[in-house]
């Protein structure tokens, strides 16, 4: 219980001071310094009014005698603003309120959706009328004004704030705030569910509190806010109304999408560790465990079990007449899922590279389903996720789970998630969260070669994957149009020709023939004594080859295996090691063969 409490607390640190909340910010600033304007100005004229009434009007029945007056009283201290605190405990008792148990009240009461969201731009835009306009505030202050303590009272619209910012407040979401969601949508509220929300919302009031605290202190110890404590308050209040606004238009999403995501990195360190992870898969059942035999954004493609079924799906849209995908059907295919939200920000900034992905790859037999697994209730309405869908580009085939059970069929744990079936249909890779584009484009076209060896795949789209090219040899076509990299005797086009390797040492990703070879335009056929060599950088090197026969495999001239090639075009392993390396690799090829492409990881 104790680590659980630890890593909800973690947690909730981390999402404050992400870039999703940023929206937030700048009310909870202002709001923290934004008291009442006139209460600073009154604060020293009770004392002197009354000192002054006691001077002016203290004769006796007799007049004419001497006057005893009582001293003046000093001023009191003016209550201290403690709008910080209020604001801030509003967030934190909406949010984990709603997020525990908003889906099961909406659904007992029988509310839209995304009744929630509208309540608090509704009170986002009453509390921004408040400021400007004081009898407004005064009525929003009325529920609270039987309350003894008069500060208290004066506070009730700070709080009836955070209550509407909680109702807004979107953070990015983790495994704990996954775990949190998940549980509240389906109602599953355990004792360790309350203590990780607990936790959670205490770790996220920490930021808040201290920004809010500066507002204040801004506010306090600044002149020119005291003089202009009233046009303070108008210029928080109209801050709040635009924000309202931006929210309701999506506008903060743009800049929300346009700042990168600083805190992925220890947020996966902490939430996705080994104790959170243990912790955390305690709150779920067993089923297809063996995708627990993959790690997130391994370096090589494994065997993580079947793909689970896509079940429980309430709608699909982006399929013709909007019918269901069947995983069964994209056999023969290498198929990513993609785990998302509209609103999610982590998910709106992958969407482009699934996109480009999506676009490359499909006519070389890639093929992508959304499975939008909501983390809010107000996602779970189709309208909602079929414009958000078309505001971001998304036109592949998308699954409305609602009710979490795809989800769940995956083991899932983040917004954004992609999960890598092959064509004979086994998970072999997922990564979670944003970034590690270049090593899931790369995944994906090693699936693509495997499906169909023969396939011609175009150029990388990441420019991530540019980068990870310059320290490893890219892939090199056996073909008279596209090898690039080649050294030696000139090509003979589509006829059997002798070749002789270069005198001295091959550069670095450059290749040379020997011996007679046929170079066509799909593939290069060995002749008699044809030897290929290459001098590449990289982990492992693969070749894709036909026919019937066998290879000789040498690194820096030993021989280190010999392939036995029977059959269509297969790829195949040359070698395999830990760590990237320079090497000259050379490959005696018996007569007949066909090789195809070097592919290098």
């Amino acid at each position: 219980m104790i680590t659980l409490m630890l890593i909800g607390l973690l947690g909730g640190l981390i999402t404050a001071v992400s870039p999703c909340i940023l929206p937030v910010l700048p009310v909870v600033f202002l709001a923290g310094g934004s008291g009442r304007g006139e209460d600073g100005e009154a604060a020293g004229k009770p004392a002197r009014a009354q000192g002054d009434a006691e001077a002016g009007g203290g004769g006796t029945a007799g007049g004419g005698g001497a006057v005893a007056t009582a001293p003046p009283k000093a001023p009191g201290r003016p209550p201290r603003n403690r709008r910080p605190y209020a604001v801030v405990a509003g967030l934190v008792v909406s949010f984990a309120f709603f997020t525990l148990l908003g889906v099961t009240v909406i659904s007992a009461l029988g509310l839209p959706q995304d009744i929630l969201r509208y309540v608090g731009l509704g009170l986002l835009v009453l509390i921004g009328l408040g400021l400007i306009f004081p009898p407004v505030e005064r009525l929003l202050e009325k529920p609270f004004a039987r309350i003894p303590q008069r500060q208290v009272n004066k506070e009730g619209s700070a709080f009836v704030l955070g209550l509407g910012l909680g109702l807004l407040y979107v953070p990015c979401a983790g495994p704990v705030l996954a775990a949190i969601t998940i549980a509240g949508a389906r109602g599953e509220i355990s004792s360790d569910i309350v203590v990780l929300t607990l936790s959670f919302a205490v770790g996220t009031a920490v930021p808040l509190l201290v920004f809010a605290l500066a507002g204040r202190r801004v506010a306090d110890r600044v002149a020119a806010f005291r003089r202009r404590a009233r046009g303070l308050r108008i210029a928080a209040g109209s801050l709040m109304i635009v924000l309202a606004l931006a929210l309701a238009l999506d506008v903060t999403a743009a800049i929300q999408r346009s700042l990168p995501d600083y805190t992925s990195g220890v947020q996966r360190k902490i939430e996705d560790s080994d104790a959170a992870r243990q912790q955390l898969s305690g709150l779920y059942d067993n089923s297809n465990k063996e995708l627990s035999r993959c790690e997130d954004g391994a370096d090589e493609l494994r065997s993580c079990g079947p793909a689970p079924a896509l079940e429980g799906i309430d709608s699909w849209f982006n399929t013709p007449g909007d019918r269901p995908v069947d995983l069964k059907s994209l056999r023969g295919k290498v198929t990513l899922i993609d785990f998302w939200t509209y609103s999610c920000i982590n998910c709106q900034r992958a969407v482009p590279h699934i996109r480009d992905w999506e676009r490359a790859y499909r006519d070389a037999g890639l093929r992508v389903v959304g499975v939008h697994s909501p983390e809010f209730a107000f996602e779970k309405k189709r309208g909602n996720v079929v414009a958000g869908a078309e505001k971001l580009g998304v036109d592949w085939p998308v699954a409305l789970d609602n009710d979490l059970a795809t989800w769940d069929n995956y083991r899932n744990r983040f917004w954004p998630a992609k999960y890598l079936i092959d064509a004979e249909g086994t998970v072999r890779y997922f990564t979670f969260g944003e970034g590690q584009y270049d090593r899931t484009e790369n995944m994906i076209r090693e699936l693509l070669r495997q499906a169909d060896p023969t396939v011609v795949l175009p150029k990388p789209t990441d420019r991530a994957m540019d980068d990870l090219a310059a320290d490893r040899t890219p892939e090199t076509y056996l073909s008279n149009l596209r090898i690039r990299g080649y050294v030696g005797t000139p090509l003979v086009d589509d006829r059997p020709a002798v070749y002789r390797f270069p005198k001295g040492d091959l550069p670095l990703n450059k290749l040379s023939l020997d011996g007679t070879w046929t170079a066509g335009y799909e593939e290069f056929t060995a002749g008699r004594d044809a030897r290929i060599a290459f001098t590449y950088r990289a982990k492992n090197a693969n070749v894709v080859l036909a026919g019937t026969g066998k290879v000789s495999v040498l690194v820096n001239g030993v021989v280190t295996k010999t392939l036995r090639v029977t059959g269509s075009p297969t790829l195949h392993r040359l070698t395999d090691d830990r760590d990237p390396r320079t090497a000259r690799l050379e490959l005696r090829v018996d007569e007949g063969l066909q090789a195809y492409v070097f592919t290098f990881g």
